[in-house]
């Protein structure tokens, strides 16, 4: 496996930079760079107090730089730390770059061109569901266009971006994508896994694993109509291509550059958001666009020339 590599960008990335400012939580991710390991060894190997190193840990996964899993012990579960990244790197972004231009098109989560996809599945509105419910012949009601959440357990839909870099004199620097998402179960459960898989232009970008399916609070845009028991919001993922190959979140994923993905021969950009029928965790998917989840827009495409 190849490094993993943490891009912090210091205007967006303050959660990241706090999690790092501290010296406890640097031995802890020290530490976790040699293996898994528990509070309890945490903070023996220390020297510290429990609540001090649990204190840290939950510092450190809300930032996301590490993630844990709960397992059965002898009395009681012990929450089992994993580090994530092996190296951080601050990039301050030039904003004066007068050089780059940028074409952003946003697409509803309802408009996709092709889909199959298997219950526990649906589609609503901000207002109501479309069609029925676990039913996948309702991805074919008109109504989709206006969408604002969407979900399945396996399967895809594929979105069909105009490609405005076709007629340009200029290459293409960068493609990112930004959505919000998050895994799929009947009700919520917020440790329920599903890999999330990125394809643009029939080329595998790369993997997510979600880590659960959100229902502790109402989405900031959720609709009050919406029940508590469903998916509330997701987290914001960010997949970028650029020369130097593919990332989520600032972490390198792949050797994949935007050169792999031939816009120059595509009238159209095809991005296909799936959930593998032999991936390790099947665990469903829920795409928000606007009128749903935390963040009131639809599934962004940003080229850089």
């Amino acid at each position: 496996m190849g490094r993993r590599i943490m891009l912090i960008d210091p205007q967006k990335d303050l959660d990241v930079i706090k999690g790092l400012a501290s010296e406890i939580r640097i031995r802890i991710l020290e530490e976790l760079r040699k293996g898994d390991k528990n509070v309890n060894e945490l903070a023996s190997i220390l020297g510290l107090p429990q609540s001090t190193v649990a204190t840290n840990v939950m510092t450190l996964a809300k930032a996301e730089l590490i993630s844990y899993k709960i397992q059965k012990a002898v009395k009681g579960n012990q929450k089992i730390c994993k580090n994530i990244y092996d190296e951080y790197v601050i990039s301050f972004q030039d904003t004066k770059n007068s050089d780059e231009e940028v074409i952003t098109v946003e697409m509803p989560v309802g408009l996709f061109i092709e889909y199959d996809v298997s219950a526990p599945c649906g589609m609503c509105t901000n207002k109501k569901i479309i069609g029925y419910l676990d039913t996948p012949e309702s991805f074919l009601e008109p109504e989709r266009i206006s969408a604002g959440l969407l979900w399945f357990e396996k399967g895809f839909v594929k979105y069909q971006f105009p490609n405005n870099s076709y007629n340009k004199k200029k290459p293409v620097r960068k493609l990112e994508l930004t959505v919000e998402l998050s895994s799929e179960i009947p009700g919520t459960n917020p440790k329920w896994l599903s890999d999330i898989t990125l394809n643009i232009n029939s080329k595998e970008v790369g993997t997510w694993t979600s880590p659960g399916d959100f229902g502790d609070k109402r989405g900031n845009f959720t609709p009050d109509w919406w029940k508590l028991e469903g998916s509330q919001y997701g987290l914001l993922k960010t997949w970028v291509v650029n020369e130097e190959g593919s990332y989520i979140d600032g972490m390198k994923i792949s050797d994949l550059t935007i050169d792999d993905l031939e816009l120059t021969e595509h009238h159209s950009i095809k991005v296909k958001f799936e959930v593998k029928e032999d991936a390790e965790n099947v665990g469903g998917i829920n795409i928000f666009g606007k009128g749903f989840g935390n963040y009131n827009h639809d599934i962004l495409l940003n080229l850089s020339f």
